[in-house]
């Protein structure tokens, strides 16, 4: 009896006991739930804001593409942008997808059945003699932003010469790939120069402002990122 009595008394007396374990090991758990859920919302703020920290400019009329991080210029590369008939598009877009090796299907040249050109400029639809083949346009380190135009590596004449693609050095293709991801904002801007060459509007591009000395830029872009000399064209 005296027994019973005791161990009636120890559960009386434990479970107010086992009742405040029971809603601290509760309130733990929801304070580590509501850690987490904090933790990944300031990790997705930050991706996002770090994303949003770069962006792209290219200024037709000067030929030239800008890579930004902060507001702030970090990289200008040259660019052969559309000529008249394929004029790339001006407009605010974004980095739809980025293909490290991509070939064109519409652009491209034919070649004879010993492989010479025979068509250096020439439509996937063209007919190709016997023997012979079209071979598309290569467009590596293509950053698409609008349709089919895209920034990407290739040939820099000296004036507008492409379908509509942002043609740049290869240097630069790498640099702006490995920046940019898709969603990256892109702005395209200014009148394409009517001129074949860049020299024949260069008293254009001469009177506007330069654009690093634009107070919006701050300082000059970073030299990690200066841009390949002239020699370096085709």
């Amino acid at each position: 009896m005296l027994a019973f009595g005791l161990r009636t008394s120890f559960q009386a007396s434990g479970t107010p006991v086992l009742l405040y374990r029971l809603r601290l090991f509760r309130l733990a758990r929801v304070q580590l739930i509501v850690r987490v859920i904090v933790g990944l919302a300031i990790f997705i703020w930050a991706a996002t804001t770090l994303r949003a920290q770069t962006s792209v400019e290219i200024d037709l009329e000067e030929q030239t593409a800008y890579l930004l991080e902060n507001g702030r210029p970090v990289l200008a590369s040259p660019i052969s942008s559309g000529r008249y008939g394929h004029l790339t598009r001006t407009g605010s877009f974004k980095i739809l997808e980025k293909e490290r090796t991509h070939y064109s299907s519409m652009y491209g040249k034919i070649v004879d059945a010993r492989g010479n050109t025979i068509v250096a400029d020439a439509d996937a639809d063209m007919p190709v003699p016997r023997g012979g083949k079209f071979i598309p346009a290569p467009m590596h380190y293509f950053m698409r932003f609008t349709g089919a135009d895209g920034m990407h590596a290739g040939y820099l004449p000296g004036y507008p010469a492409s379908h509509g693609c942002v043609r740049m050095p290869q240097q630069n293709a790498i640099a702006f790939f490995n920046s940019v991801s898709v969603g990256t904002s892109v702005t395209v801007f200014g009148r394409t120069p009517v001129g074949r060459y860049l020299g024949q509007s260069q008293s254009t591009s001469l009177r506007r402002s330069n654009r690093f000395a634009d107070p919006r830029f701050g300082s000059p872009f970073d030299p990690r990122f200066a841009p390949p000399p002239p020699p370096g064209w085709r």
